[in-house]
């Protein structure tokens, strides 16, 4: 098996499965409750698209979803120009997704209120132009970054998208580029794996001031290596 840096981003997708996700129906608890979906993509991938009719469909299960936030997924970046702005096409099409929204014709979520993008934190300084372009693509709806840092040596472990070394989150140049955000006032969204939460402890620790969310609850592992250790692996993860 290979790690999932060494994929394709549209091979490590599955395929959706409605009839799969049909398969059981929940009661909705709290349905008055306004809730803001802090989390989820949008794509056109061959077989795998998920646009906003998708997404309507989605929200329309009974609970009262008044916003929604837009995580970076490498979608719709840049065919030509230089590498490092190629994710711009990410925000420029995720705010006309926004805008479309706020026509008030998709009904009265406001859908991608919130977008978190992707920028090459490893150019140091010189990130930001990226962070500039992104606020000027994006405007008020733009909110943050996200810099995939899963990583581990097991070949069964599929590692983030931006297929990081390890350690990245102490890279002095990502730190650098890290230290822009507070500039722009701009949030971090984290993503790795249970071994790695002391990298982000790191992180809060030498930059008290940055806003940073942890995403998928630090990752904590269950195959491969960590395969049948669950109390073990719960553990570390609330120690961390």
């Amino acid at each position: 098996m290979t790690n999932e840096g060494e994929l394709t981003l549209e091979a490590r997708i599955p395929s959706p499965n409605s009839s799969w996700l049909a398969q059981i129906s929940e009661e909705i608890l709290e349905p008055d409750l306004p809730i803001i979906d802090p989390h989820h993509h949008l794509w056109d991938m061959k077989g795998k698209r998920y646009l906003l009719d998708d997404l309507l469909s989605d929200l329309n299960s009974g609970h009262n979803i008044v916003a929604t936030v837009f995580l970076e997924c490498a979608s719709m970046y840049r065919k030509s120009g230089p590498e490092h702005l190629k994710p711009i096409g990410e925000i420029e099409f995720v705010n006309g997704i926004a805008a479309m929204s706020a026509s008030g014709k998709y009904g009265n979520t406001a859908i991608c209120a919130g977008i978190v993008g992707f920028a090459d934190l490893t150019m140091g300084a010189s990130v930001e132009e990226v962070l500039n372009l992104h606020t000027l693509a994006g405007g008020s709806r733009f909110k943050g970054i996200r810099y995939g840092a899963g990583y581990d040596p097991s070949p069964h472990i599929n590692n983030s998208h931006t297929n990081p070394p390890p350690g990245i989150y102490n890279n002095r140049n990502f730190r650098e580029g890290f230290a822009k955000l507070k500039q722009f006032d701009l949030s971090f969204e984290a993503w790795l794996y249970h071994p790695q939460i002391d990298d982000v402890i790191s992180l809060a620790r030498d930059f008290p001031a940055q806003p940073i969310v942890l995403n998928h609850f630090g990752g904590p592992i269950g195959i491969g290596p960590y395969k049948n250790k669950r109390d073990q692996i719960f553990n570390e993860w609330k120690q961390s």
